[in-house]
């Protein structure tokens, strides 16, 4: 489960940030997911809470915002919402796309004390 790993860099991005900010408590942290980032959410959520256990951020809320997967289509040049990698272009039928968002995991946004 590679999103124990994941918990343990938001850790030390976390630590770092307090380090460079002068905080000692972080309250929340809101994360940006997107479709395509190979991410599980619920095992995302219990890494959290079990890797944030006696740090900084224990008993921090985790906001996950699930980003939607974005392409753009080569033959109509619309941007458009896709569900999977290879779905079809809704306007004009076309599976000649260049996927343009959806790939993400970023922290978007914490509270601290």
């Amino acid at each position: 489960m590679h999103e124990m790993s994941i918990c343990e860099s938001i850790l030390g991005v976390l630590k770092d940030q307090a380090r460079e900010q002068k905080f000692d408590r972080v309250k929340r942290v809101c994360v940006e997911i997107g479709p395509f980032s190979g991410v599980e959410i619920e095992a995302l959520k219990f890494g959290f809470n079990v890797v944030m256990r006696g740090s900084i951020a224990e008993d921090a809320i985790l906001d996950i915002i699930e980003t939607p997967a974005k392409a753009w289509c080569f033959s109509c040049g619309k941007d458009i919402v896709i569900e999977q990698r290879y779905d079809a272009c809704p306007d004009c039928g076309s599976h000649q796309l260049q996927v343009t968002g959806g790939e993400e995991l970023r922290i978007k946004q914490l509270e601290v004390n």
